[in-house]
C-alpha cells in the first residue's frame, strides 16, 4: 500500500494553449484540483514553490485555502526554498495554516533549486554568514524552524505586556502540536539524504537527483533512501519515518492522453548539469497502456521503497484534465501494483 498524491508546479502563461493563464487562475485551480483528487480518494496534494517566476510562489495562503475547502487529504509542499525564509515568520505561517487544516500539513522544505535570478535569496534580506556557502544557510534556516516547531519557550516577556502573559518563556503563537514530525527534506544527493535522517525530518526524492554514480535514477534513489533509513536508525529515532518519490506518470486510456503524451515521450533517463560543476541525472517520464505501465513501474526500486509516491501533473492542461489523470492512475494502475 501507498500514499499517492499529486505534486503540481502551478505554472501559468498567457499562451491560447494554457488554460492557466493567470497567476489567479493558478491559485484558484490549484484549490479546485486538490478538491476533486480528495473526491478520487487520492491522499495528497502538494504544491512546488518557485520564486521570481510564473509559478506557485507563496506557499501558506494557499495551503490554509486548500485546508479551509478540504477535509482529508493531506496539503504539502515540494519544496520551499529555505534559502529564502525568515524561521520565525514560517513557524508562525505554518501554524496557523496547521490549524486551519486540522493537522493535514506535509511540509517539503529544501535548500531549493537552480533560481531565475542570480542569488535571489539577497533580495529577501538574506546573506550566508562567514563561512558558509548558500546551501549551509538553507540549511541552517531549516535547523532554526525545526527548533521553533517544538514550541518551546525562548523569549523573555515584557513586564508591562499589552496582555497578560503565560509564566516563563514565551514561543511563537499559534503553535500546532505535531506538525514538526510532519517537515520533509528534499535531498539531492545521499549526504543530505543522511543529514535529514539524522535530523529526524522525513524524505523527499524528487525527479532529479546529483549523479553520483552514473547508475539510472530510480537505482541511486533507492540507495540513497538506504542511506536515509540508516541515518535515522543510528540517530535513535522512536517514530516511522516517511519517504516519497516524485514521478511523471502518464496512464494513456483515451486519444487525449495519446495526442499529450503518447508521442516522443522520455523513456530514458537524462544527464544535466545544475551549475558549472554539479551534474545531475533527470528520471525519465512514464507514459503507456496501463498494462505496459504497470510492469514498467514494477522494475522502479526508488518507488518500490518508498511509502508514498507523488505524481506530476500538467497543471496548465487544466483541472479536469488532471483529474482524468489522477483517476487514471488509481484506478488502473494503482491497484495492479498493490497501492491501493
Amino acid at each position: 500500500m501507498k500514499k499517492i498524491g499529486f505534486l503540481s508546479f502551478g505554472h501559468w502563461t498567457p499562451s491560447p494553449q494554457s488554460r492557466t493563464q493567470s497567476a489567479a487562475d493558478a491559485l484558484l485551480q490549484s484549490v479546485d484540483l486538490a478538491v476533486e483528487a480528495e473526491r478520487l480518494g487520492m491522499d495528497g496534494a502538494y504544491f512546488r514553490v518557485h520564486h521570481f517566476a510564473q509559478q506557485l510562489a507563496s506557499p501558506f495562503p494557499l495551503l490554509a485555502a486548500v485546508g479551509a475547502k478540504t477535509r482529508k487529504i493531506e496539503i504539502g509542499t515540494a519544496v520551499i526554498d529555505m534559502r529564502y525564509e525568515n524561521p520565525h515568520y514560517m513557524a508562525e505561517d505554518a501554524g496557523a495554516a496547521d490549524l486551519i487544516a486540522g493537522g493535514r500539513l506535509q511540509l517539503g522544505i529544501s535548500r531549493g533549486s537552480p533560481e531565475q535570478v542570480i542569488d535571489g535569496w539577497r533580495y529577501f534580506g538574506y546573506r550566508p554568514i562567514q563561512g558558509e556557502d548558500d546551501a549551509e544557510m538553507g540549511r541552517r534556516h531549516a535547523e532554526e524552524f525545526l527548533e521553533l516547531l517544538r514550541g518551546k519557550g525562548f523569549a523573555r516577556p515584557n513586564p508591562r505586556p499589552m496582555f497578560p502573559n503565560p509564566p516563563g518563556l514565551l514561543r511563537l503563537e499559534p503553535h500546532s502540536e505535531g506538525l514538526r514530525d510532519r517537515i520533509w527534506w528534499g535531498s539531492a544527493s545521499n549526504a543530505t539524504a543522511a543529514w535529514a535522517g539524522k535530523l529526524g525530518m522525513n524524505l523527499q526524492t524528487s525527479t532529479l537527483k546529483f549523479d553520483e554514480t552514473g547508475e539510472p535514477l530510480h537505482i541511486q534513489q533507492a540507495v540513497q533512501i538506504r542511506a536515509y533509513r540508516a541515518a535515522w536508525k543510528e540517530a535513535g529515532h522512536t517514530r516511522t519515518p516517511r519517504i516519497s518519490v516524485s514521478r511523471s506518470i502518464f496512464a494513456l486510456l483515451d486519444d487525449r492522453d495519446r495526442a499529450y503524451f503518447g508521442r516522443g515521450s522520455k523513456e530514458e533517463d537524462s544527464i544535466g548539469y545544475l551549475d558549472e560543476s554539479t551534474r545531475a541525472i533527470f528520471g525519465r517520464s512514464y507514459a503507456a497502456e496501463p498494462d505496459v505501465l504497470i510492469e514498467q513501474l514494477r522494475k522502479d526500486e526508488a518507488i518500490a521503497e518508498a511509502d508514498t509516491l507523488l505524481l506530476t501533473v500538467p497543471n496548465q492542461l487544466g483541472v479536469a484534465y488532471n483529474a482524468h489523470v489522477i483517476e487514471g492512475i488509481l484506478t488502473t494502475v494503482a491497484p495492479a501494483l498493490g497501492w491501493r
